[in-house]
C-alpha cells in the first residue's frame, strides 16, 4: 500500500498549488499588480474584481429582464398585454414599456452605486478629493484669466 501522507513533502514537489498565506481578500487586493494581472471576464482574477463582476451580471439580468419582458410578453400573450387597465386608461404593455422601462433603469443605476460604494468599502478603495491629492483652486485675481480679452477700463 503506497503512503498518501503529504506533509512531508519538499517544497519542489507541491503540484503547481500555492497557498495564500492566511491573507483576507482585502489583503490580497491591496498587494495585487493590476499591470501584471490577466484580465479575463468571465473568470477574474482578484476578489474585488470576483464582486464586481458579480453586481454587474445581477444587474444586466434585471435591466435585460425590464427592458425586453414587456415586448416578450406581449408577443407571447397579445390579449392580455394589450388589456385597458382600469386606472389610468393605457393597454398594459405600454405602461410598462413607456415607465416601467425607464423608472426600473433609473432604480438600477441608484442600485449598481450603491452596491460598488459598499464593495469600495469592503476592500479599502476611497476617493480623493482636489484638496487630498495636493490641487486647490485658486482665488486671487493674478491667476484670473481676463474674459474681456485683457483690455483694462
Amino acid at each position: 500500500m503506497e503512503d498518501t501522507d503529504t506533509h512531508g513533502r519538499s517544497s519542489e514537489v507541491s503540484d503547481g498549488i500555492e497557498t495564500d498565506g492566511g491573507m483576507t481578500d482585502v489583503e490580497r487586493e491591496r498587494q495585487t499588480e493590476y499591470l501584471d494581472v490577466e484580465i479575463n471576464l468571465l473568470k477574474p482574477a482578484t476578489p474585488f474584481m470576483r464582486d464586481h463582476l458579480k453586481i454587474i451580471w445581477i444587474g444586466f439580468a434585471i435591466w435585460t429582464f425590464t427592458t425586453f419582458g414587456p415586448i416578450t410578453l406581449t408577443r407571447i400573450a397579445p390579449e392580455l398585454m394589450t388589456s385597458t387597465m382600469p386606472v389610468i386608461g393605457f393597454p398594459l404593455h405600454y405602461f410598462l414599456i413607456a415607465i416601467g422601462a425607464p423608472s426600473s433603469a433609473l432604480l438600477l443605476s441608484v442600485w449598481y452605486a450603491r452596491k460598488r460604494d459598499q464593495i469600495d468599502e469592503k476592500y479599502g478603495i476611497t476617493q480623493m478629493r482636489a484638496e487630498e491629492m495636493g490641487t486647490t483652486e485658486t482665488t486671487g485675481s493674478e491667476d484670473v484669466a481676463a474674459t474681456d480679452g485683457g483690455v483694462d477700463g
